[in-house]
């Protein structure tokens, strides 16, 4: 059940993937549980500092799964100076066959990735861009609404439109990310016609994530409302737990203060700080708007185990509401 073109596509058994989290949390043990519960699991490529820093996680998370994972590069503005060719190169020559890019067209990549037998998964905040994508050749989108965490574009556009209006305008399968959880918004996703969902906040709270514990502890107390969009004046759009910190950055943003200053108080080096210690007092923390349906901790096979056997009952009850089988 719940076989589609991304499970096909991938070689996986249903189709749920890791988001690729920020702040050194998409590391083997994790990627690798997501994997091995059938999943997709996602090594985040520019948490390491160098492509071999990527390489060597990608051979630790070999040694704990022989299931398919991806790498994500996300092609956009870094404090640092990157050669994202390095990182694709890391990745396809260490076996991995399973590719994401985000925040920019992958298109001067595409024949080097191509070439090395591998899929690709581009990620996309509207219909346009996922014509885009198609149209350079990648074999997936995945279609990032506002509700989610990480970079919506600043649309405002919720994913009830979104996906169908994405799978409306492409050809290639659709992937759901943004506001999805739980069996529900599974269920939801593949109604309005995605192929797959992709959840980052509900694999973060899980017991293989390297999160801090009081952090997510923290996180449960949180309700839907309690999130906020920043960045949209630097246009790097970016969904975060509302804190006074993030109140800070908002209003320096709003202020017009130079991003020169506001930079160095972002820097990826305060979010791995805050996520390693629980203290996040000084530092931006990504989530969805999902937060506030998620109140456990279990591990990312129960997660996933709850999803497939709780949308199957969704899926019956349906049945019987309509008279249908």
């Amino acid at each position: 059940m719940f076989k589609t073109r991304i499970t096909e596509l991938f070689g996986i058994d249903y189709p749920i993937i890791q988001g690729a989290l920020g702040g050194g949390l998409s590391r083997a043990g994790l990627v690798s549980a997501v994997s091995n519960a059938c999943g997709l699991g996602m090594i985040t490529s520019l948490n390491y500092a160098t492509a071999e820093g990527l390489r060597e996680e990608i051979r630790e998370t070999k040694r704990l799964t022989d299931k398919p994972f991806a790498v994500n590069v996300t092609l956009l503005p870094t404090m640092r100076p990157v050669n994202y060719e390095e990182y694709f190169a890391a990745a396809l020559d260490e076996g991995v066959r399973i590719i994401e890019t985000s925040g920019r067209s992958p298109e001067p990549y595409m024949k080097m990735i191509k070439d090395a037998g591998a899929i690709i998964m581009h990620k996309v905040g509207g219909a346009r861009h996922a014509k885009s994508a198609e149209r350079v050749g990648v074999d997936a989108v995945s279609v990032v609404s506002f509700e989610a965490a990480g970079h919506p574009l600043p649309d405002d556009v919720a994913s009830s439109v979104l996906i169908p209006a994405c799978v409306n305008a492409v050809k290639i399968p659709v992937i759901a990310a943004g506001g999805i959880a739980d069996a529900r918004g599974f269920v939801s996703a593949l109604a309005l016609g995605a192929e797959g969902v992709l959840m980052g906040t509900r694999f973060t709270i899980s017991k293989e994530c390297s999160l801090h514990d009081k952090a997510k502890e923290w996180l449960l107390q949180l309700s839907e409302a309690d999130t906020m969009l920043i960045h949209k004046a630097i246009n790097n759009t970016e969904r975060v737990v509302k804190t006074e910190f993030a109140q800070k950055i908002l209003e320096m943003e709003e202020k017009g203060t130079p991003v020169e200053e506001i930079l160095p108080l972002i820097s990826g080096e305060n979010v791995r700080n805050a996520y390693s210690t629980g203290d996040i007092s000084d530092a931006l923390f990504t989530v969805g708007q999902v937060v506030g349906l998620v109140h456990d901790i279990p591990s990312v096979k129960e997660i996933i185990d709850s999803i497939v056997s709780e949308a199957s009952a969704i899926v019956q009850r349906l049945q019987d509401v309509t008279g249908t089988k």
